[in-house]
């Protein structure tokens, strides 16, 4: 491939279900031909690094699946890897199912990185097995249980993100693979590729009368930096600049395209990463620096060293978006493309962490490299993020807003138009199962908080939702409309309409104290529901 107001719910399902016969499914079949579903995920991306996005990074496959499909301008993760992924394949917020902290639970019931989630919160394959579909998984996956024993048919499961060239722990169809050999050329991204088009090269020759669902799952940008020197060379003198013109020049683009309009943030000079690692700092040497100062207070060996990290964060955004052309190729070549319907998100904002793991850093070994452990840091997170405030972790908007592109020839009549609604990774279930023609969850399910995007796909007109909820860290939040009430640990309340002020700039908590107090008791009721919910206390209900 080359790279370079709504109406009511039914009468949307019948505009979607013309555009399929229009696509030549005869009037006399017994059902609408289903759309395949091609989920791809990104890690650590920021809400700009896509070129359709406002960013300079060379995304032609993307920036192709934005122009003939949509691109939403408020969509939103939970700030955080596992508990986006795990609200993403279930419909549920992460603290309903336990995937993220949820304080005072029960003695033994655990919650976060570690939590089980509940038997009622089942994935979104094992959902879409009785309605016919086969289901792969290609990368991260970061949820706990295994991905065949969660309903996938196929899957190639690489848990070993630290070592992009060699990794140690990978699965296939559950069943635990060889280390990777230093010299066998192995690159984790072109492997996750390679990957979902063997799966689907499969589905075409054994399965191609069933529908499928694949989760594309990449571990790229995600830290360690590491990135094949081809894809390196081509930005190395790219960032050779401050970040603050690499900013501005993003924050440029971001308004004629019109995904974002108002002011941009302010750079927070005092915000660095989420956690302190000052054994790090040593490691890395004089080069790191754990703030976004001023270019011009950088030394020489600093920007240089500031300037390499950028071109291999660069590299590896380049490398996924060829990675994903690679399969929209095999798309293409087994005739499935008009009737797929991709979606690409990323799971939280760009990350500020600096920190050394894994095989830890050599700062002999050429950076990019297997030796090397870098991370992007505060300097150029607050870049990848424009135009907004904080990072990965946080949830203002900086760190749980992602970019979203949704693309479907047969499904989606506008082309390269933008969609405003604010949506969630929790929105993604319910619109694959309406697709999918599957009414209702797993009888012992509560009801879930996610709203189907088919609105928003057919026409840019508002989702009936009562609220967004954000809890991570200490960090929290909540969206009602257009007001959004958001904190990070220890700090008080701020409040911000976003209608107006998108990028979190004129903090109205002391203006409107009664709109502060009315959202806050709202978060309050939340948390006291999922707390419920997730202590298993509260007795399962559909109403």
């Amino acid at each position: 491939m080359k790279r370079s107001d709504t109406s009511n719910r039914a009468s949307l399902l019948q505009l979607l279900i013309l555009f399929v016969f229009a696509a030549g499914v005869r009037a006399e079949d017994p059902e609408p031909v289903r759309p395949n579903v091609l989920l791809i995920m990104a890690d650590d991306l920021g809400f700009s690094d896509l070129g359709c996005y406002g960013g300079e990074i060379e995304t032609p496959n993307l920036d192709g699946l934005a122009r003939d499909g949509l691109r939403f301008t408020q969509f939103y993760n939970t700030a955080r890897c596992w508990p986006t992924r795990g609200a993403l394949l279930t419909g549920y917020f992460a603290q309903q199912i336990r995937r993220d902290a949820v304080p005072g639970l029960p003695k033994g019931v655990r919650s976060g990185g570690a939590g089980i989630r509940p038997q009622w919160a089942k994935l979104l394959p094992a959902m879409l097995k009785p309605a016919g579909y086969r289901s792969y998984h290609s990368g991260k996956w970061h949820i706990d249980g295994m991905p065949i024993a969660n309903g996938f048919d196929r899957s190639y499961y690489l848990k070993d993100q630290g070592r992009f060239f060699y990794p140690k722990i990978h699965w296939e169809d559950d069943r635990k693979l060889p280390e990777v050999k230093k010299d066998a050329g192995y690159y984790a991204t072109d492997a996750i590729a390679d990957h979902a088009v063997k799966c689907l090269k499969e589905h075409a020759e054994k399965h191609s009368a069933k529908p499928f669902f694949h989760y594309l799952a990449f571990t790229a940008p995600h830290f360690p930096l590491h990135a094949r020197p081809e894809d390196i060379a081509r930005y190395r003198e790219r960032y050779r600049r401050s970040w603050k013109k690499v900013r501005d020049a993003r924050w440029e683009r971001i308004q004629k395209i019109g995904i974002v309009t108002g002011k941009l943030s302010e750079v927070e000079r005092d915000l660095g990463p989420p956690y302190p690692f000052p054994d790090a700092l040593k490691k890395l040497g004089p080069g790191e620096v754990n703030r976004p100062l001023p270019w011009r207070d950088l030394t020489e060996e600093q920007s240089d060293f500031q300037s390499t990290k950028m071109a291999i964060h660069a590299a590896m955004i380049d490398r996924m978006d060829q990675a994903i052309g690679r399969v929209l190729v095999q798309l293409q070549a087994m005739g499935a493309f008009d009737n797929t319907l991709i979606f690409f998100l990323s799971d939280n904002g760009s990350s500020a962490e600096i920190m050394v793991r894994t095989d830890g850093h050599d700062p002999n070994a050429p950076p990019g490299s297997g030796p090397s452990y870098l991370c992007l840091g505060p300097g150029w997170s607050t870049v990848c993020n424009t135009p907004f405030r904080r990072h990965k972790t946080w949830v203002h908007e900086g760190g749980c807003a992602t970019p979203f592109i949704a693309h479907w020839p047969r499904g989606i009549k506008d082309r390269g138009q933008l969609r405003r609604a604010p949506g969630h990774v929790i929105d993604v279930v319910p619109t694959i199962l309406e697709l999918a023609g599957v009414k209702r969850l797993p009888a012992d399910a509560p009801k879930a908080p996610g709203h189907s995007l088919l609105p928003a796909l057919a026409g840019d007109g508002p989702l009936k939702r009562e609220y967004l909820w954000w809890f991570h860290g200490g960090h929290r939040a909540i969206r009602v409309g257009d007001w959004k009430l958001v904190a990070a640990k220890g700090d008080p309340w701020e409040l911000y309409y976003l209608g107006e002020d998108r990028t979190e700039m004129n903090n109205l908590a002391s203006s409107n104290p009664e709109k502060a107090k009315e959202l806050e008791r709202a978060w309050t009721e939340r948390m006291d529901e999922f707390r419920k919910l997730a202590s298993g206390k509260q007795p399962v209900s559909r109403k």
